[in-house]
């Protein structure tokens, strides 16, 4: 049974799915709004929060934090200087997620998440 076990396995085996987590969002940072299905963007939400929560702190403990979970450095910076001082006084709520319909080949829902 699965009682009070967090989070979707997705079918991929952990340091995979880790993988591709870490992938989305940092192309969800590059780009400010990705298109992918409506569970994986369910689950990088709350990741993708606290990551611009650390950004929002600036300090060097928080930039070590977030480089070594994203993986690209430029990726990382645009996040301190663009995207954290424009939701500092925010308290949450960072992004959205919208739904889009269904896949043609699977019919997986598929949705967008975006910065707000």
């Amino acid at each position: 049974m699965r009682h009070r076990v967090a989070g979707r396995k997705l079918g991929r085996p952990t340091d995979e799915r880790i993988a591709l987590f870490r992938s989305l969002i940092t192309s969800l940072f590059r780009y400010g709004k990705i298109s992918t299905t409506e569970m994986k963007a369910k689950e990088i939400r709350p990741i993708a929060e606290k990551l611009i929560t650390l950004a929002g702190t600036d300090d060097l403990h928080a930039r070590r934090q977030v480089i070594a979970y994203l993986y690209d450095k430029e990726v990382a910076s645009k996040l301190f200087s663009e995207i954290g001082p424009r939701y500092k006084e925010r308290p949450g709520g960072y992004t959205r997620i919208l739904k889009v319909g269904f896949r043609r080949g699977d019919a997986a829902p598929m949705a967008i998440i975006e910065l707000v």
